[in-house]
């Protein structure tokens, strides 16, 4: 089937761009943004995903104010045409590719509208190809990219500006075959539960903006591992880094207390980073691991829907998957962001004996 993307000359297979590569069932093609002041007093998220061989769009906006998380997010069938993006109230439009991009909530029942516009402070950054067998469970590309942010956010008409000598935040794009629609429930089961240690932090500076990833067996040892420094807009710029992290663990959880972050370029001193805490986004409000809401998963044609938490109520052994919103330091540069961190399983470095065990 022709849609309007077909008259641009961006094919990659020979047929129609509504027709993807593979028909595994995992093939997705996403959003995702996040943003908050310097001093970390708010923060928000934003997730938007195509699944061509389930037939689901889905996208959802989660803000953070007052140690509460509000959440409005939406689901529905999807149609033939890849470059409408729009579930419910929520959109995203891009301005300027690599450059800008807009973000928009319309006025919904659950009381979260915004109206944003992502400018990027650095280049975007490509991060090594993510692919694991055993059978295949990711075959991936994935791009970072740190920016600013202007406009406005509102809670139940309770409106918050956000101009960008304020705001900082970061986006990434990925796209290819990870587990967002659910495991093939043909052929062998696993022998044991899956494993899976992650941690992804962007952070921004005034001066700087940094990207560390790892992605680690229970051993240490590194399956995916990124890092670079990258200098901000007009003279843009980007060094690739070696990584290496030191964190800490909140007792009774594993959500991350403390954290030292290492970049060590080709040539010169390492970069030494170190991060402060301030609260837990959970990554469930946008999706990530809800037994309904859960990325690709069918809800219905046309479904818009809400949630709060109360942060200082969830329990952290139910919400492994979270971003850390935190202060940054790297000599006498202050700076802000997140860490995010799943931790499944065992992990020899910071005692995790098991699935379940927390810190």
């Amino acid at each position: 089937m022709l849609t309007p993307a077909d008259d641009y000359l961006i094919h990659q297979t020979p047929y129609p761009i509504a027709t993807v590569y593979t028909t595994d069932r995992n093939f997705y093609d996403r959003y995702f943004f996040n943003g908050y002041p310097r001093d970390g007093e708010m923060y928000f998220g934003v997730a938007m995903g195509q699944y061509p061989n389930l037939g689901v769009f889905d996208a959802a906006f989660s803000v953070v104010r007052d140690g509460k998380q509000r959440t409005v997010r939406a689901s529905k069938r999807m149609g033939p045409d890849r470059m409408e993006t729009q579930a419910g109230p929520i959109r995203v439009e891009v301005v300027e590719p690599l450059r800008k991009l807009r973000v928009t909530v319309a006025k919904n029942d659950f009381g979260v509208e915004a109206d944003l516009l992502f400018d990027a402070r650095s280049l975007p950054s490509e991060e090594p190809h993510f692919h694991r067998r055993g059978p295949i469970t990711m075959d991936y590309t994935r791009m970072t990219q740190h920016g600013s942010w202007s406009g406005w956010i509102a809670i139940d008409g309770r409106r918050s500006e956000v101009a960008p000598e304020r705001w900082w935040g970061s986006r990434d794009r990925s796209w290819g075959i990870r587990n967002v629609g659910g495991r093939d429930p043909r052929g062998a089961p696993p022998k044991e539960p899956p494993t899976f240690f992650w941690n992804w932090a962007p952070l921004n500076f005034e001066d700087l903006c940094t990207l560390f990833t790892v992605s680690e067996n229970p051993d240490g040892s590194h399956w995916h591992a990124a890092g670079s420094i990258l200098t901000p807009y007009p003279d843009a710029t980007e060094t690739h880094c070696q990584v290496a992290h030191e964190l800490q663990f909140q007792k009774g959880t594993r959500w991350v207390s403390s954290a030292k972050l290492t970049l060590q370029p080709p040539a010169g001193e390492p970069l030494e980073i170190t991060l402060q805490p301030l609260y837990h986004f959970l990554m469930k409000g946008l999706g990530y691991g809800d037994p309904k809401w859960g990325h690709g998963m069918w809800v219905g044609e046309d479904v818009v829907d809400g949630a709060e938490y109360d942060l200082a109520r969830e329990d952290p052994m139910q919400n492994l998957h979270v971003q850390t919103v935190s202060l940054a330091k790297a000599g006498n540069r202050e700076g802000v962001g997140i860490y995010e961190i799943i931790a499944l399983g065992p992990h020899q470095k910071y005692g995790f004996k098991d699935w379940q065990s927390p810190a």
